[in-house]
């Protein structure tokens, strides 16, 4: 029934956004049912953290993007892992931001944004490492880095090769030499890029200091010492009481949720994890 389901989008939408889409029908009306509903419900609330809490108690659920043997638009909110989830609520914005109500309109930001240049060609086409994802989306002039010298104080210097070396963790790099050559390309044209973060050792500063710089719905990149990666986890900034806390998709917590532990105590568990780059919608 899954395929039959793709084979109908195909032929509906392929025109408009130029690949095949694969979802279930509740989650094609889900889209259009939160778009519409935000149009009265939304107030003056961040879209990020108004369409982020849409999905709250929704299970965490990673590989989603893997299905099939050709790269083709995947649309899941049934089940979201990190990275998927700040996509489904960027699109959501993207799309209450320009008043564009219809799913079509989703799936092309949604492609907009998984996608380098915004064009879906093959796997390698997918901003795989959150580095591309930031640097491609501010190109577009979707999204923009945050900065303040106060609390930017370290620089991490990009050296990502995790893909090219574990191929055995990628599907579709098992097999595919011309796919790990053209990652391994976009690898090296990164290596040795310096991006400004913040320690994780300041995150316990008060909304009231430079930290504030951080505003509800910004985009967190949580930036790794694991040798080869950039990122290993991203959220959706928001404050309470004062402090800086995560709305994400938890693989601790099996689902959705707006972190009631603040983010500093939450880092503080994570010895890999070096600090945050943050980043801003800036059309949404």
């Amino acid at each position: 029934m899954k395929n039959h389901i793709v084979f109908l989008l195909f032929f509906c939408l392929c025109g408009t956004i130029g690949a095949q889409v694969e979802v279930t029908p509740e989650d094609s009306a889900l889209v259009v049912q939160l778009l519409q509903k935000a149009k009265t419900e939304r107030g003056d609330e961040p879209r990020m953290i108004y369409f982020g809490k849409q999905f709250l108690g929704l299970p965490y659920v990673a590989h989603t993007l893997e299905n099939g043997d050709r790269e083709h638009l995947i649309v899941n909110l049934h089940g979201l892992d990190c990275t998927t989830f700040v996509e489904t609520v960027a699109a959501l914005s993207l799309c209450d931001s320009y008043d564009q109500r219809t799913f079509k309109d989703y799936c092309q930001w949604l492609t907009t944004l998984r996608c380098r240049h915004g064009k879906m060609t093959d796997y390698t086409s997918r901003l795989h490492y959150f580095t591309w994802w930031g640097e491609d989306n501010e190109r577009l002039g979707l999204v923009c880095q945050v900065y303040d010298p106060q609390v930017f104080v370290e620089t991490q210097t990009i050296d990502v090769y995790y893909m090219t070396t574990f191929t055995k963790y990628y599907k579709h790099l098992k097999s595919n030499t011309q796919f790990v050559k053209k990652i391994g390309e976009y690898e090296k044209a990164s290596k040795g890029q310096k991006f400004r973060y913040i320690p994780k050792r300041l995150l316990n500063m008060p909304q009231s200091s430079a930290l504030g710089v951080i505003h509800d719905g910004d985009i967190i990149s949580i930036l790794t010492s694991k040798k080869g990666l950039d990122t290993q986890h991203i959220g959706i900034a928001f404050w309470e009481d004062g402090k800086l806390h995560l709305m994400h998709a938890s693989s601790l917590y099996k689902k959705v949720v707006m972190d009631k532990t603040t983010f500093f105590d939450y880092e503080a568990k994570q010895p890999s994890h070096i600090g945050i780059r943050v980043y801003r919608g800036v059309k949404f």
